[in-house]
C-alpha cells in the first residue's frame, strides 16, 4: 500500500471515463504502463485508489500495490475498521463546541453528483465534529466521519448551517468566488491486516491552515481519538 497526499483537481472516477484529463486512476496506470521512472523505480506493476476523495478534496489518499491487498484494505473501509480525520473551515459560528450528525443521505433526483439530505430513502450516515478554533466569520473544524457516504461531511456541515468554505454545490455565497474548496483529509488510523499492528497516517496541515486564515493555530502534540 502507498500513502500519498492528493492535490485539489484531480478526480477519482473510473478508468475509462476519459472526459477530463484530471483522472487521477487513468493518469497514475497510464504512467506505469510507460514505465515512467517514479513507477519503475518502484517497481511498480500495478497501483489502485483503495477509497475516494472529492475532487477538491485535498490529503491523505490510500493506493493499493496489488489486487489482493486492494480487496482487503477496501474492506477495511467497508466495515467501519478505518479512522478518519478531517479538517475543515466553514463560514458561520457553531452553537456547540461537539456534536454529532446522523442525517441520512441519498442522491439528488435529476442532479448528477449532488446529493441531499434524504430522510426517507436516504443511507444511513454519521459524523462527529469538533471545533478548533474560530474567527468572527468562520470556524475550524474537526470531523469525523464514521460511514463514507458522498459528500456526507459537506453535507452535514452545511445541514448544521455552517457550509464548507468555497464550497460550490452546498453553501459558496458571491463573496466566496474563486476561493477553494476547504476540507482536506489528514488522518487515517487502522489495524494493519497484514502487520498485525496499528497504523497512523498524518498529513501536513500548516499550509492548509494558513490559506484559509488559522495559522495560528497548532496541532496537538496526541489527538485523543488516535
Amino acid at each position: 500500500m502507498l500513502a500519498i497526499d492528493k492535490p485539489r483537481g484531480w478526480m477519482l472516477v473510473p478508468f475509462s471515463w476519459q472526459r477530463t484529463d484530471r483522472n487521477l486512476q487513468a493518469a497514475l496506470t497510464s504512467s506505469i504502463e510507460a514505465g515512467d521512472f517514479w513507477a519503475r523505480s518502484r517497481n511498480l506493476k500495478f497501483l489502485r485508489h483503495i477509497h475516494r476523495l472529492d475532487a477538491d478534496t485535498t490529503g491523505i489518499l490510500l493506493l493499493a500495490r496489488s489486487r489482493g491487498a486492494l480487496e482487503v484494505y477496501s474492506r477495511l473501509f467497508e466495515t467501519r475498521r478505518m479512522e478518519k480525520r478531517y479538517l475543515a473551515v466553514v463560514t458561520g459560528t457553531p452553537a456547540q463546541e461537539k456534536w454529532t450528525c446522523r442525517l441520512p443521505i441519498g442522491p439528488e433526483p435529476g442532479r448528477p453528483g449532488r446529493m441531499k439530505i434524504d430522510r426517507r430513502r436516504g443511507k444511513p450516515a454519521e459524523t462527529e465534529f469538533r471545533v478548533l478554533a474560530t474567527t468572527p466569520a468562520s470556524a475550524l473544524i474537526e470531523a469525523w466521519p464514521f460511514t463514507g457516504r458522498t459528500h456526507q461531511i459537506r453535507l452535514h456541515l452545511a445541514e448544521s448551517r455552517l457550509p464548507v468554505l468555497g464550497d460550490p454545490l452546498y453553501g459558496r455565497t458571491r463573496e466566496e468566488a474563486g476561493i477553494p474548496l476547504a476540507l482536506r483529509a489528514v488522518g487515517l488510523a487502522y489495524q494493519d491486516p497484514f502487520a498485525r499492528r496499528r497504523v497512523r497516517i498524518q498529513a501536513p496541515v500548516q499550509e492548509f491552515l494558513a490559506e484559509f486564515g488559522f495559522a495560528d493555530w497548532h496541532e496537538p502534540a496526541v489527538d485523543e481519538h488516535f
